[in-house]
């Protein structure tokens, strides 16, 4: 009877450990921009109003084992918006909001990465808009899926903070803030 009772502690815990998930790393390097993309939401007269970017390229070394050393970079090409219709999509390509002759993209490049725990992370990084510079941070949820990784972030800036829609745009029209959404794929290494 003496080694009757360790060796049932010996199978509980053998079973415990083989119903454990089993958590591997994985590693990210290649965007599919084609799968990937870039929204943004914005109220104008209290109506919502949804709109995309069409054009991006987006660089990414993203190893789970090691988030903190990971880096992301994301280039958007402002005239590829599209807000709705054609009049909406000349309008915000105007000196008034984007000015798309003077400033042709916008840049996102990180800077840090924060683990939050169950696939969450906190991606710091300086978002470059009309030649204007903040450090923004981005939650991001990272979802895999067949050996495919799905980053989803959100945030909201200020247009103000980056001289948006100035002029008679400053009334209050539009909102100052505006909800931006992305879902970056990109298959494990």
């Amino acid at each position: 009877m003496k080694h009757r009772f360790p060796t049932c502690y010996v199978l509980v815990a053998a079973l415990a450990f083989a119903a454990l998930p089993c958590v591997q790393a994985a590693e990210y390097t290649q965007v599919n921009e084609t799968a990937s993309t870039i929204s943004f939401t914005y109220k104008q007269f209290s109506s919502q109003v949804y709109g995309t970017f069409g054009k991006f390229e987006a660089t990414l070394d993203f190893d789970t084992a090691k988030p903190s050393a990971a880096h992301a970079a994301l280039t958007i090409q402002l005239d590829s918006i599209d807000a709705g219709s054609s009049d909406a999509n000349s309008e915000l390509k105007k000196p008034a909001w984007f000015d798309t002759a003077t400033y042709p993209v916008a840049t996102f490049v990180s800077t840090g990465v924060k683990v939050l725990g169950n696939n969450r992370y906190s991606i710091t990084g300086k978002l470059t808009l009309r030649g204007i510079t903040h450090v923004v941070e981005v939650p991001v949820l990272l979802k895999s899926v067949n050996a495919i990784g799905i980053f989803d972030g959100q945030l909201t800036l200020k247009r103000s903070d980056f001289k948006i829609g100035e002029g008679e745009w400053a009334d209050g029209v539009v909102s100052d803030k505006i909800n931006i959404r992305f879902r970056m794929v990109a298959p494990q290494r």
